[in-house]
């Protein structure tokens, strides 16, 4: 099975919890960020599982990017920006044929979600939802994860590999 894991990460919660899923998914699966996951090493994949930070209750957008690089000062730990937004990634992402699933990292209390989102757009590109969206969770806005989360991401990767089969 060719799996990759996709994900937006400012502070490193959502990239940790990708690759935790990747472990569950299995030796073929990689985690990479929305920099490293380009039109070439997505080719051919049969699963996609993308996944994002959850900002202002939803899929993160430029604006509310912005808004974070203008206050990254103000954290203790800066933002990393460096790589493209998962919104700019899907609306980049070629068609494809595939089983498709998404996660997002959130504080418990957020009354939105952004795995709704993810799964339009994989499934306008051609990447059947195999799965409903998947909650991992962070103690504040910069994190750290919950105890436990690395665990459940794992676990929920093993869990989308049973599905291929």
């Amino acid at each position: 099975m060719n799996a990759i894991v996709v994900y937006e990460s400012l502070w490193g919660n959502t990239a940790a919890i990708a690759r935790a899923i990747a472990e569950g998914l299995g030796p073929n699966a990689r985690a990479l960020s929305t920099a490293e996951a380009v039109p070439d090493t997505v080719a051919g994949a049969d699963w996609i599982v993308a996944g994002s930070p959850l900002f202002a209750f939803r899929l993160p957008t430029d604006d509310i990017r912005e808004t974070i690089r203008k206050k990254a000062a103000a954290f203790a730990t800066p933002p990393d920006l460096s790589h493209p937004s998962l919104r700019r990634w899907l609306e980049s992402l070629p068609p494809g044929a595939g089983r498709s699933a998404a996660f997002e990292t959130r504080i418990w209390w957020s009354p939105g979600g952004a795995t709704g989102a993810i799964l339009k757009s994989l499934k306008s590109a051609g990447y059947a939802p195999a799965a409903r969206g998947k909650r991992f969770r962070v103690t504040g806005m910069t994190g750290p994860l919950k105890p436990g989360e690395l665990d459940r991401a794992r676990a929920w990767g093993a869990h989308l590999a049973r599905l291929n089969q």
